[in-house]
This record gives C-alpha cells, sequence and structure tokens, in this order.
C-alpha cells in the first residue's frame, strides 16, 4: 500500500450487504469478515443486512442506500456466481445511473486467481458508482472477501492512497 503519512484518514460510511438463501447473521461468516475489516480500516458500518438472492429485492436495497446520505460505499459478499440464483450482477444492472467499474473486476480475479488458480474464471465480481455512491460485489466466500477487501478496498477506500484512491473522487461523483 502506498500510504502517504501526511495526508489526513476520512473514514468513510459503508454498509455491507450479504447475499443469501441461506446464511442467518449466527452463520454469516463472510459478512462478519468484511465487516471486521471495514471498521480494523477506520470506518464506520452504517448498515448491514442479508437479503434473498432475489435480483428485485436486491436492486430495492441497494437503491435505498444509494439514497440514504449517510452511506458512502456499499460492499456486497454472494451472489456474483453462475447459478440460476446469483443475481447480485443483474440486481445491479437494474440499479439506476449505475456505471461500471470494470478494473475491479479485473482486478479482483487477478488476485483471486492467485488463491484459487483457473476457478475465479466463475467469479463475476464488480463494482459500480451509481448516483455518487460506490458498490462493490464481492463473492461469497470467506477467501473472496478477504481478496477482494486486503488486496483492493483496503487500498482503494483509504484516503491517504497514493497515488489515487476512490475516496477522493467522491466528492466529484455526481457531476455532470
Amino acid at each position: 500500500m502506498a500510504i502517504d503519512e501526511t495526508r489526513l484518514f476520512k473514514p468513510i460510511n459503508i454498509a455491507v450487504l450479504t447475499v443469501s438463501d441461506t446464511r442467518t447473521p449466527e452463520t454469516d461468516t463472510s459478512g462478519d469478515i468484511l465487516a471486521a475489516r471495514v471498521t480494523g480500516a477506520g470506518h464506520n458500518i452504517a448498515a448491514r443486512l442479508i437479503v434473498k438472492d432475489d435480483a428485485a429485492l436486491l436492486a430495492a436495497q441497494f437503491e435505498a442506500w444509494i439514497d440514504d446520505p449517510a452511506i458512502d460505499a456499499v460492499v456486497s459478499t454472494g451472489g456474483t456466481g453462475l447459478t440460476g440464483r446469483d443475481v447480485t450482477p443483474e440486481a445491479l444492472a437494474m440499479v439506476k445511473g449505475a456505471r461500471e467499474i470494470p478494473g475491479f473486476g479485473e482486478l479482483f480475479r487477478w488476485l483471486s486467481f492467485k488463491t484459487i488458480g483457473t476457478s475465479t474464471v466463475q467469479s463475476r465480481a464488480l463494482a459500480v458508482v451509481a448516483r455518487g455512491t460506490y458498490i462493490f460485489a464481492l463473492p461469497g466466500s470467506n477467501g473472496a472477501v478477504k481478496d477482494g477487501w486486503d488486496g483492493i478496498l483496503a487500498e482503494q477506500l483509504d484516503s491517504r492512497n497514493r497515488p489515487c484512491n476512490f475516496v477522493e473522487l467522491m466528492p466529484r461523483l455526481k457531476e455532470v
């Protein structure tokens, strides 16, 4: 990480969403790992939910959090695979004004390749920015959450990261 210690750290408010038909608050290990990493990095958990694998329900939750001025970013875990119930990318396609951040998914799969080899091609991890809010969709495994947070988000959501980071762009995300 290229942290410039002369710069001020700016904590942001992050919502954590677990996408699953089967997990409960007691069994949501990937959500727990993600929440611990968010707070461990100095950020705030603005909200945390588990939502079923249903594109309309997911899109509605994403929209609600996008419209909440107290939420700067959403990180989801789950629903990015290839099966019929994996609908997180489809839900994000339904979000009004969502613009994909292609490099996120590409970098995630590159990092994941080092951990799980060619199985990474089964991941549809992606990121979008919608109406000023970042949304990062990670796979649901504990390893994928660690790869995504530790390898990408920890740096890009740190306002001190050089040469650039997602946080410094936040004031300009709603430009026309």
